[in-house]
């Protein structure tokens, strides 16, 4: 697990998603304690995978940033040749 994972977990989604079912099991008419500890309960388990998800998706996406900027630096020939002017 990653830091971004964690802030992701803790910060985000846990609390989000925990509220979210909490509002859905009230919405339903369940208005007992272990009704919405429950709720609150899937609503963290729900929240792991969905900070998973975003946190590789977000990792990758600056992966490929960098290696495509590294790219582009490696195969500039205008860094290279004293002629060019800038």
């Amino acid at each position: 697990m990653d830091r971004l994972e964690l802030v992701l977990l803790f910060c985000v989604f846990s609390p989000t998603l925990s509220g979210v079912c909490a509002i859905a099991v009230m919405w339903l008419g369940y208005y007992s304690w272990p009704a919405i500890l429950g709720s609150s309960l899937v609503g963290l388990l729900f929240a792991w995978p969905v900070s998973r998800y975003f946190s590789r998706s977000i990792e990758r996406k600056q992966s490929r940033d960098k290696l495509i900027s590294d790219l582009a630096r490696e195969n500039d020939s205008s860094a290279d040749d004293p002629s060019c002017e800038e």
